[in-house]
């Protein structure tokens, strides 16, 4: 069996479930496209519930964004399983149709406004991409 890191499984199991539970629409019955962006932040200042706050402030304006089909803003949950990643202090998940609709959010003014007035409160990002289709 193939050793998998904590990293590796928690990429894989978060976005698949993501994937697989959020209803979008499936016209006709055939199988539609999704994209997935799902970035973690962690703060600089992670206890301070001000910058939290701000951060998903700044998240709610990136919501009308054309092309983002369905937004979700989260913390990191009450669960205490050892695969479970609980470090970061704000979760940003995000659906497309296809890869081109999420490259026009990541050029869109707002989304790049963003970066410029709230970068200075985080100290790490990571996102993880995927595509596919909705099953």
């Amino acid at each position: 069996m193939k050793k998998v890191s904590r990293r590796g499984f928690m990429k894989n199991t978060s976005l698949a479930a993501a994937a697989v539970a959020v209803p979008l629409p499936n016209e006709g019955g055939k199988k539609k496209n999704i994209f997935v962006h799902h970035v973690f932040f962690w703060l600089k200042n992670p206890g301070s519930e001000a910058d939290k706050n701000k951060l998903v402030e700044g998240l709610e304006t990136l919501v009308k964004i054309p092309g983002v089909r369905l937004a979700h803003i989260g913390t990191p949950a009450s669960t205490h399983r050892s695969v479970i990643e609980r470090s970061y202090a704000i979760s940003w998940l995000l659906f497309f149709d296809t890869l081109e609709a999420e490259e026009v959010y990541q050029k869109h003014p707002d989304h790049l406004k963003f970066v410029e007035q709230y970068a200075h409160l985080w100290e790490k990002v990571i996102v993880y991409d995927s595509e596919g289709k909705k099953r």
